[in-house]
């Protein structure tokens, strides 16, 4: 019987069943992508079986800005880690590779990135596993695992157990186990092949110095351990085998995702925080929609305060009305359910492309439907409780007698809960404003080199070898106006030092310096601005193989007045300052520079940066450069990239931020639109005879419109009021993780209000006109 009513009653008003339809769908949808974006990230690396005894290993130490952190070791306290404390049951390390050419008979593929890792790698983490025995694999060096996608574009199939491939020109490896493809959520899934660490150490990539943390590592401990013994044994073990003065401390795997974030070595948060800020925005976009059916179910409330008084009248109890109701609101909810589902599986991969993730709405999964029906019945209640004991209010004499009528308070629940709705509409406007001007004012700044025309090639296979003939050729044939190597690549920091001396050094400073190398010409290459000095030229003076260029950063901290000529020795290497360039954006732009030291040629360098020639196009300029390189390593593919399009990848997180902030303000602007209209209809609907009457007596449609939009505009300018500093006060904490940041000025909130305003005007301005232009004989004409 209430279904049929329900039913019936859906049909009689269909504008306004469409309207609750749709605001209650987009809502729900909204939230479900919401939802699904966060359930991946409360699930990333906290899949693996023995999750609960499995630790990541961190550093501290003093610096310049209180106690810093980090996620890496040195290679020689893996074994120590294990030897030294008996409640630690295994341990791996992990290191990146990257470079190296598999040829598998015919097939050549050029990986992106594997891992080093010691043998117990696999077992602790469980790894789901295609073919092979996890126990007895990663033990020879000769041994590599691929992961089932890897071993399909190898060989073809993934029964290759057994089977060999070259890695390079040197190596035979023979593949012992294959991965099933590592689940996104697993924080090893950018990785498609693993090596031995003594694959590492036999071809000569390791090494045995205490300070340099340049490794991943974990540990799995014994089940029931003493964590506090454990981060008491590990406090000092560091310096009880070198003379490094560093803290040793283990943290959950399980946490290292979400709680990254440490200031003054005390986690302080991390993604967490921008989980909890799309929960509420999830939460908030579903309330939203379904104050948008209260609105609209109070404001049909004269059209069914008859039904109301009847069904009293021959008895019906006040919770027999409000179980109808929520029926009524339930049963929208359940059809708008089943069009968000299909809304979320339409608009699903364009928004995997925005997040960067593959989600899936899990069908065959139970769970999901169960949590679904849960989400539709709350949704629903949640919509219809207000409805529900509104309408089941009504005095039945009033009702049947005519004399029912809504008084017009000042203040009431409907204007509070559009209020409410334009708050968070309003919050989630100056907040998208703030990001887009972050944004900007980041890619704003002066990065301090020229990204044009520059690109970088990562020393792979023979180019090292062959570096000087590379630059001659590139060079000689005018694709290049200069050649420089380097350690890294100009927008990365792959070295860090709090070591150095020189003269003058107080022997408590701690300031740990970024340090990169370079041979000739890094400072032309790059498009540096020279302060002082001069650039590496190897040619003209060999010694500076020798020497360094410092930022003026690093000279400000070392105290330099004249930094040309002044010493720094780097671990019992000693280099002279040549030069002084203006600081440059290496890291986020977000930060403040970071002194840096540039070290000449004598230590390592793994990539070349080619400044074009600007007289070439693009085009022509990487065919010539791609020739050159296959003259010289041939066996392996030329592949580059552009600067400017790795430093623009620093903005890629704040930008999908900023993305996912604009389309959730946009949702919740549309939704609030239609709970506008939702009580737009209200308002002239209850106020049709005061229409009438003013019309009658000379009010122009001018004047009824404007007393009808006077409402909706004090509705939305309180609104702004209560939003304003909600907004700054979430913006600043927002801001408070970049250092580089703007200053919230007024002109957002202007913007803000502003386009709240007209969004009002746009909204209401159908209902209100509509009102304003009807014929008043038809409103004052009495049943």
């Amino acid at each position: 019987m209430n279904l049929k009513i329900a039913i019936r009653n859906l049909k009689k008003n269909k504008g306004f069943t469409a309207i609750n339809m749709i605001g209650l769908a987009i809502g729900m949808a909204a939230a479900l992508l919401i939802l699904l974006w966060v359930n991946f990230q409360f699930s990333v690396n906290r899949t693996f079986p023995k999750v609960d005894q499995l630790f990541v290993v961190g550093t501290k130490a003093p610096s310049d800005n209180g106690i810093a952190t980090w996620f890496s070791i040195a290679k020689p306290l893996g074994p120590v880690l294990k030897s030294d404390i008996p409640e630690i049951k295994d341990m791996t390390r992990l290191s990146s590779a990257t470079g190296f050419l598999f040829t598998a008979g015919e097939k050549k593929l050029f990986p992106e990135v594997g891992a080093f890792v010691d043998s117990s790698f696999l077992s602790m983490f469980d790894l789901p596993v295609f073919t092979g025995d996890v126990k007895q694999v990663l033990k020879d060096p000769n041994q590599i695992v691929l992961t089932e996608k890897l071993a399909n574009d190898l060989f073809g199939s993934t029964d290759v157990v057994g089977k060999t491939l070259r890695l390079d020109s040197t190596a035979l490896l023979t593949v012992s186990a294959v991965l099933k493809d590592i689940p996104q959520e697993i924080g090893f899934a950018g990785y498609s092949y693993f090596l031995p660490w003594t694959f590492m150490e036999k071809a000569g990539l390791s090494d045995n110095h205490w300070g340099n943390s340049s490794v991943q590592a974990y540990v799995e401990v014994e089940k029931q351990a003493n964590i506090p013994a454990i981060q008491s044994k590990l406090k000092d073990i560091v310096s009880r085998h070198s003379e490094i003065k560093v803290e040793t401390f283990i943290k959950p795997v399980s946490d290292m995702y979400l709680y990254s974030k440490y200031e003054n070595g005390e986690v302080v948060g991390g993604r967490i925080s921008m989980v909890k800020t799309f929960i509420l925005i999830a939460g908030f976009i579903l309330l939203i929609a379904c104050i948008n059916f209260m609105n609209l179910s109070t404001a049909q409330s004269e059209r069914r305060a008859k039904e109301v008084g009847i069904r009293k009248v021959v008895g019906a109890q006040k919770k027999t009305l409000i179980f109808q109701f929520l029926s009524e609101s339930i049963l929208m909810a359940l059809i708008s359910g089943v069009i968000a589902l299909l809304l979320v599986a339409l608009s699903l991969p364009s928004f995997n492309d925005l997040v960067g993730q593959k989600f899936q709405i899990p069908f065959a999964d139970y769970k999901f439907w169960a949590l679904f029906l849960c989400f539709i019945l709350l949704t629903g209640i949640l919509a219809g409780i207000y409805p529900a004991f509104f309408l089941s209010s009504f005095t039945p004499i009033k009702v049947l007698k005519g004399r029912f009528r809504q008084i017009q308070h000042k203040i009431n629940p409907r204007k509070i809960l559009v209020v409410t709705q334009f708050c968070v509409a309003i919050v989630l406007i100056v907040s998208t404003l703030v990001i887009r001007k972050q944004v900007q004012y980041a890619q704003d700044r002066d990065y301090g080199f020229e990204q044009q025309n520059l690109i970088y090639v990562s020393e792979v296979g023979k180019i090292a070898d062959n570096s000087v003939s590379i630059k001659q050729a590139l060079l000689s044939r005018n694709i290049a106006t200069s050649v420089t190597r380097m350690m890294s690549p100009i927008t990365e920091r792959w070295s860090g030092w709090g070591g150095f001396l020189w003269e003058g050094k107080d022997p408590n400073d701690d300031t740990q310096f970024n340090r990169q190398t370079a041979d000739d010409k890094v400072v032309e290459t790059a498009g540096f601005e020279l302060v002082m000095g001069r650039d590496f030229d190897l040619s003209k003076f060999p010694t500076d193989s020798s020497a360094a260029i410092i930022n003026e950063t690093a000279a400000k901290k070392m105290g330099f007045t004249d930094p040309i000529g002044k010493i720094i020795d780097d671990s019992g290497d000693k280099f002279h300052v040549i030069g002084v360039i203006k600081d440059f954006v290496q890291e986020s732009p977000f930060d403040p520079i970071k002194p840096l030291i540039i070290e000449g040629a004598s230590h390592w360098m793994n990539t070349m940066h080619i400044r074009f020639n600007p007289q070439l196009s693009t085009k022509e300029a990487l065919e010539r450069t791609e020739q050159v390189f296959k003259e010289f390593n041939s066996e392996y593919p030329f592949e580059f990239s552009f600067v400017d399009e790795a430093y623009a990848l620093k903005f890629k997180e704040i930008e999908k931020t900023g993305k996912l902030a604009t389309l959730f303000a946009g949702l919740t602007i549309f939704i609030s639109c239609l709970g506008l209209f939702g009580l737009a209809a209200y308002m002239a609907e209850s106020r049709t005879k005061e229409i009438g009457i003013r019309k009658v007596l000379g009010a122009s449609v001018f004047s009824v419109t404007r007393m009808l939009s006077k409402e909706f505009l004090i509705l939305v300018i309180t609104s702004c009021i209560i939003a304003f500093p909600i907004a700054y006060w979430a913006m600043d904490k927002y801001l408070e993780d970049y250092t580089y940041r703007i200053n919230i000025s007024w002109g957002i909130f202007v913007l803000a209000g502003v386009g709240a305003i007209l969004i009002t005007l746009l909204s209401i301005s159908y209902q209100s006109i509509k009102a304003a232009i009807a014929n008043p004989v038809n409103s004052l004409r009495d049943e």
